[in-house]
């Protein structure tokens, strides 16, 4: 029988990478969608088959994280073999403007769900989704040992989300992971976080529709990944023999200024004459210096990052181009197969 996993998130970048592998894997999967007036699965649309089609092994339902009841009921119904927990507001920025709303469902969101899985007694394995901005200052390299000291709602609203799955496995005996993500970005990138934000504004900057890119900080350092290289260590943690927590970062770390001056260059333009300063980008608090320790997955998982950086913005920046060409988005497959989920 072909195992079945249960995704929050599922229309985000991470979720629609991982939807994609487990698919290839033979998983069944289902997804939790937030309910909307319009449709939001522009991410995985081209992994959708009619739901009349006897072959169908992708399922939306909606529900939200702050609705325990309905998570129950779906878990219950659904009875997956793996739970992948991605969503929840992620935005580092935005959660210094909305922390409650962080807090609600980064945080809480999680400890929903693992409470869900404890009251209907299911025997699956829980991945959390945790975050470099557990961190905060700590000093680099950053690995699973390494102090939590988060400098924003968004990182302290994930701190507790990963104690909290801690606290399950060790409590309840429960097969939990964290997996302890560093910067991962992709062409599936949403269009307010930086790495997107860059690639996106050289396209248009190239193709003459606009003519500046404001930014804050420009000397941050981050360890950026590719995400679908990430998704992969998320699904091999759930596949160990014991649960354990893992850090997945590339090693290398680039300050802003790196990663935009590759964008700019890799279309032949200079970075200095568009890029401006706007001091509304920056945050109370930041991180100054993010970088992964992932000696511990490649240990034990066998997982590595290959592409990073500079060559990610390479990548992005022609997906944006390409995208921008043919007036669609980067992760939109135009071929996609007519029709839409019968949503539960």
């Amino acid at each position: 029988m072909p195992k079945t996993a249960f995704v929050t998130g599922i229309t985000g970048q991470d979720g629609s990478y991982l939807a994609e592998l487990l698919l290839g894997k033979g998983y069944e999967v289902h997804g939790l969608v937030r309910r909307a007036s319009s449709f939001n699965t522009g991410r995985i649309d081209h992994l959708y088959t009619d739901g009349h089609n006897p072959d169908a092994r992708l399922f939306l339902h909606h529900g939200d994280l702050s609705d325990g009841a309905r998570l129950s009921r779906l878990l219950v119904m659904v009875q997956p073999d793996e739970v992948y927990n991605l969503a929840g507001q992620s935005h580092v920025r935005v959660s210094f403007d909305d922390p409650e709303h962080t807090t609600n469902t980064t945080g809480m969101g999680a400890m929903r769900m693992l409470e869900a899985i404890r009251m209907a007694e299911l025997d699956c394995r829980f991945y959390q989704a945790s975050s470099s901005a557990m961190f905060g200052p700590s000093a680099p390299p950053q690995d699973e040992s390494t102090r939590l000291e988060p400098q924003s709602p968004y990182g302290v609203a994930k701190a507790y989300a990963h104690q909290m799955t801690r606290n399950y496995r060790e409590g309840y005996g429960m097969f939990a992971v964290s997996g302890i993500l560093f910067n991962h970005e992709s062409p599936r990138r949403g269009e307010t976080f930086l790495t997107r934000k860059v690639s996106r504004a050289v396209a248009r900057i190239q193709a003459g529709i606009e003519d500046y890119l404001y930014l804050g900080d420009l000397d941050a350092e981050r360890d950026w990944g590719y995400a679908p290289e990430y998704v992969e260590g998320m699904w091999r943690m759930l596949q160990a023999d014991e649960p354990g927590d893992y850090v997945l970062a590339t090693g290398r770390s680039c300050t802003v200024r790196d990663f935009v001056v590759a964008a700019f260059e890799h279309v032949g333009l200079d970075w200095e004459k568009h890029v401006r300063f706007d001091e509304r980008y920056l945050r109370p608090t930041d991180t100054h210096v993010l970088r992964g320790d992932a000696s511990r997955a490649e240990r034990e998982l066998g997982w590595r990052a290959s592409i990073a950086g500079t060559d990610l913005a390479s990548i992005m920046v022609d997906a944006d181009v390409e995208a921008l060409a043919h007036d669609t988005q980067p992760y939109v497959d135009r071929a996609r197969v007519p029709g839409w989920p019968a949503y539960s």
